[in-house]
């Protein structure tokens, strides 16, 4: 676990913090590794705040839930209890989408199969922010201390900021991806798309028939050899298929 001395001074701390908000806000102009990122926030937020680790639970967006990052392996494990057991603090603020305080685990009884497996683990208190934007939540930042306390106000409201904006990150690095997808699919669609208008030119040049007849043809033969429409065009291109003769009794 992170130690009190780890912790930056009260003079270095509001410059810290305001380079940590720059850093997150990076995200959104550059190439970033959201993991790497986010395992950077779990760091900052132990030198910050009042906590001794921290961690990130965050929904993979195929209906999964993943520890995307932490400040130390119990904190890791922990966490992967809570997601095997169902039962905790971080799971209850993601599906709520509330901020769940925890300050003295030794009286609680809202999650029975998590608080032992966290006293046993060395944790006092846990605290629970969520990852949102307006309806949307995506995870939850945990910060997790040794000795029962509660988290200071002011802590909360800067580590409530530092998740705000990691989950604008984290929902524009998927919305990243998503639009790459779009762009390969396209661009397949594009190719493709050549690659048939090429195979209509053969047809037509070698059968003299106009382009729409070509196309016919073209559509005939894959289906007669069930093969797709893309792959036959090509091989037609590249002169590895001949061109099928119009099957007769089955004008176009």
């Amino acid at each position: 676990m992170g130690q009190p001395g780890d912790r930056v001074s009260h003079e270095t701390r509001e410059g810290t913090l305001v380079d940590t908000f720059v850093r997150l806000a990076d995200t959104l102009v550059a190439d970033y590794d959201v993991v790497e990122l986010l395992t950077e926030l779990s760091s900052k937020c132990v030198a910050l705040f009042a906590v001794d680790t921290a961690g990130l639970l965050v929904d993979d967006g195929r209906g999964g839930l993943s520890v995307l990052a932490s400040s130390d392996e119990d904190t890791r494990l922990l966490e992967l209890f809570e997601l095997q057991a169902d039962d905790g603090p971080c799971l209850e603020c993601l599906r709520t989408s509330r901020p769940v305080f925890a300050a003295d685990l030794r009286r609680e009884s809202r999650w029975p199969r998590f608080v032992p497996r966290a006293l046993a683990s060395g944790f006092g208190s846990v605290h629970a922010l969520p990852l949102r934007l307006r309806e949307q939540t995506v995870g939850a930042l945990n910060l997790f201390t040794s000795a029962a306390r509660e988290l200071p106000v002011s802590d909360a409201r800067a580590a409530q900021g530092l998740a705000d904006i990691a989950t604008i990150s984290i929902l524009q690095d998927r919305r990243d991806r998503a639009q790459s997808t779009v762009t390969a699919q396209l661009q397949h669609a594009l190719h493709s798309r050549v690659i048939i208008e090429q195979a209509k030119g053969v047809i037509a040049e070698r059968a003299a028939v106009d382009m729409s007849t070509a196309f016919e043809r073209l559509r005939g033969q894959a289906r007669r050899s069930r093969r797709g429409l893309t792959d036959l065009a090509a091989d037609i291109v590249a002169r590895r298929v001949e061109v099928d003769r119009e099957p007769p009794g089955r004008p176009r």
